[in-house]
């Protein structure tokens, strides 16, 4: 079995298949045998939503939302969630590696009547592999998770072999395994090495096996939050954070006097160089980091956005750091308004710039969808061009590493409209940052970008920004 995600009916490993996954087989097990076992509800609902994500499509936020599907996690406790949660977080950043291992030590197929116990096997994988739990906890209740159905209980026996099996040769299975051919899917893997070579691409697929960092954007003295939250500050003006402490009790978060995002997420707004009174359009601005960066800046910000859910979102966060946006729920392609001294397009995205941090996009996303989201995206520039008065700026930006989304967008909108130029951005804008301005002045960031010996301080997300000004 390879690392590449496949077609749920199309699993394979060297030995045999491990068929498509079906609905939990555990939907009627024994909820007394669950509470009797502390730890097996919350591996049981890791493997059903790894079912959901890799077979079924669902994101990793979709499924441990307020608005989960219920039988997941329904009865957990807050522990139980944040457990199922590390599970799939890392399965999900390690499956290649994970299925591999698993494909070795599989005499043949699992029948088709048991695939659900793919699942099994690769969260009780990722614990023996990954996590701070003990073999034989993580063997017990895979195996128990096992028995709770009728037609995996037969195969309780080979789910404790492969997984005794799997602990033992742990340090072997780490040693081989590769974060470009293993834990990235081969078609991204193809891609980045043809657009940034091998050595970047391996860069960057090491970047993403780490736990991602913590970065907040603060309202001002960046030096004086870095002290107070154990932090450091970064060279674009961010601090970054060790901590794994709640966030909404850290200093200062319930005083607004910050807020969560990533360092080279709060670049492009810097971009518009923010001023009191300027109008200024943000593009979909759900969950309003960009957006609170400019209305901090005395921005007169309009903040747009298609989801009324994720607005929602939006003005909690201005509430809690008291400040001001008109939020307007539209479809961008149909907005109605008088011209806007700026617009900032954060546009929809494959999102392959975040994959450290949202490790579920590796397997749920697809090459076709490189195309149908630009198609979105050059639609979203024309409107963000209609939109700006002459003489005013745009900044298009997406946190994803395809030049389709990026570079390639930003050529094409010049192609097809003599009356926008690029405003190149200068070094000293984006906080010197070694090698994240082109040659056309745009902003390209990496994973392995901001290197550091910890993990947690080393990094950023995968972002394209450039900066246009309408002729006027």
């Amino acid at each position: 079995m390879n690392a590449p995600p496949r077609r749920p009916d199309r699993q394979r490993n060297r030995k045999g298949a491990l068929n498509r996954p079906g609905q939990s087989g555990y939907a009627d097990a024994s909820r007394l045998e669950a509470e009797q076992h502390p730890g097996l509800p919350a591996r049981i609902a890791a493997a059903a939503i790894l079912n959901d994500i890799v077979g079924k499509s669902h994101s990793l936020e979709e499924c441990f939302s307020p608005g989960a599907i219920p039988a997941r996690l329904g009865g957990l406790d807050a522990r139980d969630v944040a457990l199922a949660r590390s599970i799939v977080t890392v399965a999900l950043r390690r499956l290649g590696t994970i299925r591999a291992a698993l494909g070795e030590l599989l005499d043949k197929a699992l029948p088709r009547q048991v695939s659900y116990l793919e699942w099994t096997l690769i969260a009780a994988a990722a614990q023996i592999l990954f996590l701070d739990v003990p073999d034989h906890a993580a063997v017990d209740l895979a195996v128990r998770a096992t028995r709770l159905e009728t037609k995996s209980a037969p195969f309780a026996g080979v789910v404790n072999g492969v997984l005794r099996n799997l602990a033992r040769g742990r340090d072997q299975i780490l040693a081989k395994s590769d974060p470009l051919d293993d834990d990235t899917p081969p078609w991204l893997a193809a891609r980045w090495r043809k657009i940034y070579g091998e050595a970047l691409a391996r860069a960057i697929a090491s970047a993403n096996r780490d736990e991602p960092t913590l970065d907040v954007t603060v309202k001002s003295d960046p030096a004086l939050w870095a002290e107070r939250l154990g932090g450091v500050v970064l060279p674009t003006g961010s601090v970054r954070l060790t901590t794994h402490a709640a966030i909404t009790e850290l200093p200062g978060y319930a005083d607004g006097e910050w807020w969560v995002q990533d360092a080279a997420a709060a670049l492009p707004a810097r971009l518009l160089d923010p001023s009191p009174g300027m109008r200024i359009a943000d593009f979909c601005a759900a969950p309003g980091g960009k957006a609170a960066q400019l209305a901090a800046a005395g921005a007169t910000v309009t903040a747009i956005d298609r989801s009324a859910e994720r607005l929602k979102r939006l003005a909690a966060n201005f509430a809690r750091l008291n400040l001001h946006a008109d939020i307007i729920v539209a479809d961008i392609a149909g907005l109605k308004a008088p011209p806007f001294d700026a617009v900032l397009l954060d546009a929809p995205c494959l999102a392959t710039g975040t994959i450290r941090r949202h490790p579920d996009i590796a397997w749920i996303k697809k090459a076709t969808d490189v195309a149908t989201l630009a198609a979105v995206q050059s639609r979203m520039l024309d409107k963000a061009v209609e939109l700006v008065k002459p003489g005013g700026v745009i900044v298009y930006c997406t946190c994803s590493l395809e030049p389709e989304e990026g570079e390639l967008q930003i050529s094409a909108l010049l192609r097809r409209n003599p009356d926008v130029l690029r405003s190149p951005i200068l070094p000293g804008e984006v906080g010197e940052v070694a090698g994240v301005i082109n040659q056309n002045g745009e902003l390209r960031t990496l994973p392995s970008h901001l290197p550091a010996d910890d993990p947690r301080l080393s990094g950023l997300d995968g972002f394209f920004a450039a900066r246009l000004m309408r002729r006027g």
